[in-house]
C-alpha cells in the first residue's frame, strides 16, 4: 500500500470537437478577447483637462472613469453594490443553468481555450499530442514544445500589457512602455500578470476549476432538481456495452436478439473532450463546467451508430426522474428560489439606479476647530473658524458662493485675508478636485442666548444653480457655556 497523501496529476489532452457547443464557446471567447483587448483604446469626449479613455482606473488621481460617469472614492458604495449584484446575478444563472459562467465566459476558461487552440495547432490533435509526448525527445518534438510555450508566453505578455492600460491611458502607456520610460508599477504589473496569465491558463488548466476556484464548492447550494445542466440519461445509455447493439441470444438457442444494453457504446468521447478530464456519466461533480462539450462529442457517435442524439443532453434531475420512469416531466425554471435571486436582483439594482441618478455633483464637509472655541473680536463680535472642504465633480471650474444662516449678522472670511468680511463668500474650485478652505464666521448673538447655536452654511454653483447645506454650531460665551 502506498503512503503517498496525494495523487500526482493526470494531464488532460481535450480532444478538438464540433458542434453547436463548440460553436458558441468561439463566439463567446472571440467576444469576451475583443472587448478585453480593445476597450481600453476606447476613447470618450469627458472636456479639457479630464481622460479621454472611455473606461479608466485612475488610481493616482482615485478616480474611476466609467463612460460619462465619474466614480469618486466616497462612491465606493456603488463597487460594493456592484459585487453584490454581480453575486446574485451568478445565484440566479447557476440556479437556472447550472455552471454555465464557468464552460462559457470565465476568464480563465477564455484564455484556457486560446492556449489549448495554440497547442493543438502546434502539436496536434488529443492522439498525436499523446503520442509525441510520451515518445523521447527529437528535434520535431523539441521545436514544438519551444514554439508553443513562446506563443503562450506572447499571448500572456499581451494579456498583461492590456490589463495594466485600464490603470494608465493605453496610448501614452505602451508609447512609454516600448521606450523604456514607463514607471516601474507599469514594468512590474505587466511581468505579474504575464506570469500568472502563462501558469494559469497554460500549465494550471483545469486544476484552477477544480481545486483553486471556490465556486464549485458553492454551487451545491445554487443547484437544486430543477437547474438545468449537461446530463446525461443513464436510464437510456445503461447498461453500456461495445459494438452493434444486436447479439446472440443464448436462451433462445444462439439466434440473434435485441441485447439487453443501453444507447451508451462506451467509447469515452465524452470524457476525451472534456477540458476538465471528468466523466459526466458519473453525475454532476465538482469539476464539469456545464460547457456542454461532451454533448457534442456525444451527438457525432450517435449519428455515427444511428442512434437517437442527445443522450448526454441539458436537462434536470427531475425530468430525468421521470423520463426513467417513462414520464413526461415539466421544465420548472420558475421557482421560489429563482424568484428570490431575481427580486434580489432587480431590487438592488434599482436602489443602485435612484442612487446614480440622485447623485450630487457637488459635495461640501465642514468641520468646527476646537482650539480656541471662540473669539472675541475688537467691535464686539463672536469669532469662529471652520475647516471647509468643496468636491466639485464636474469637469470645470466654478466659483461657488457660501453664506450662513442661524446667527445675527452673520459674515464671513477667508482665514489667510485677514478681516474683510461680506455675507457672501466666493470661493473658487478647480474642475474634478477637492479644495479646503479656512473660513472665518463673524455674529453677534443675542444676550442670553446659549452657548451653541445652529449654524447652517449654503453652498451655491454659480454656473449651474445647484446648492448642498451643511449643518454645524456657532459657539459663544453665552448662558450654558463651559468656563
Amino acid at each position: 500500500m502506498s503512503n503517498a497523501s496525494f495523487a500526482a496529476r493526470v494531464g488532460v489532452y481535450p480532444k478538438a470537437v464540433r458542434g453547436p457547443a463548440r460553436r458558441v464557446k468561439w463566439v463567446i471567447l472571440a467576444v469576451c478577447l475583443s472587448i478585453y483587448y480593445l476597450l481600453p483604446w476606447l476613447r470618450w469626449d469627458r472636456g479639457q483637462e479630464q481622460p479621454s479613455q472611455a473606461i479608466l482606473l485612475d488610481l493616482q488621481n482615485e478616480r474611476f472613469h466609467f463612460f460619462n460617469v465619474t466614480f469618486w472614492p466616497q462612491d465606493i458604495y456603488f463597487l460594493t453594490g456592484a459585487l453584490i449584484m454581480a453575486a446574485v446575478g451568478l445565484f440566479l444563472v447557476t440556479s437556472l443553468f447550472g455552471r454555465v459562467w464557468c464552460g462559457y465566459s470565465c476568464p480563465q476558461t477564455v484564455w484556457t481555450d486560446l492556449f489549448m487552440l495554440v497547442e493543438r495547432l502546434i502539436e496536434g490533435d488529443r492522439n498525436e499530442h499523446m503520442r509525441r509526448d510520451r515518445g523521447p525527445l527529437t528535434a520535431g518534438k523539441a521545436w514544438r514544445k519551444v514554439l508553443k510555450h513562446s506563443v503562450w508566453l506572447g499571448v500572456a505578455f499581451w494579456t498583461g500589457g492590456a490589463w495594466i492600460m485600464y490603470y494608465v491611458d493605453a496610448p501614452t502607456v505602451t508609447g512609454e512602455f516600448w521606450r523604456g520610460t514607463a514607471s516601474t508599477p507599469v514594468y512590474v504589473f505587466t511581468a505579474l500578470f504575464t506570469a500568472t496569465t502563462y501558469l494559469l491558463a497554460g500549465w494550471a488548466r483545469e486544476q484552477v476549476c477544480t481545486y483553486m476556484c471556490p465556486w464549485p464548492r458553492f454551487q451545491a447550494a445554487m443547484l437544486d432538481e430543477q437547474s438545468l445542466t449537461v446530463t446525461y440519461q443513464a436510464w437510456r445509455g445503461e447498461p453500456r456495452a461495445h459494438g452493434k447493439r444486436l447479439v446472440a441470444d443464448p436462451v433462445a438457442g444462439g439466434n440473434p436478439a435485441q441485447a439487453i444494453v443501453g444507447d451508451c457504446v462506451d467509447c469515452n468521447a465524452c470524457v476525451n473532450v472534456c477540458p476538465t478530464g471528468i466523466d459526466i456519466r458519473d453525475g454532476i461533480q465538482l469539476g464539469c463546467i456545464n460547457c456542454g462539450l461532451c454533448v457534442d462529442a456525444c451527438n457525432d457517435i450517435m449519428e455515427k451508430t444511428h442512434q437517437k442524439p442527445w443522450l448526454i443532453t441539458w436537462d434536470t434531475l427531475a425530468r430525468q426522474k421521470a423520463k426513467a420512469l417513462g414520464q413526461h416531466g415539466a421544465l420548472r425554471l420558475l421557482r421560489p428560489r429563482t424568484f428570490i435571486y431575481a427580486g434580489a436582483l432587480l431590487l438592488g439594482l434599482s436602489v443602485m439606479g435612484v442612487g446614480l441618478a440622485m447623485r450630487t455633483s457637488l459635495e461640501l464637509s465642514i468641520e468646527h476647530d476646537r482650539a480656541p472655541l471662540f473669539v472675541r473680536v475688537q467691535d464686539g463680535e463672536i469669532r469662529n473658524a471652520y475647516s471647509v472642504k468643496i468636491v466639485n465633480k464636474t469637469p470645470y471650474s466654478v466659483a461657488f458662493t457660501l453664506s450662513v444662516e442661524g446667527i445675527p449678522k452673520g459674515q464671513l472670511a477667508l482665514a489667510q485675508e485677514g478681516v474683510w468680511r461680506d455675507y457672501n463668500l466666493v470661493l473658487p474650485v478647480g474642475s474634478d478636485t477637492v479644495a479646503g478652505f479656512r473660513v472665518l464666521v463673524f455674529g453677534q448673538p443675542a444676550p442670553g442666548t446659549p452657548a451653541q447655536q445652529p449654524l447652517t452654511f449654503t453652498l451655491r454653483n454659480s454656473v449651474t444653480g445647484a446648492t448642498t447645506t451643511y449643518r454645524s454650531l456657532f459657539m459663544s460665551p453665552g448662558e450654558g457655556a463651559s468656563k
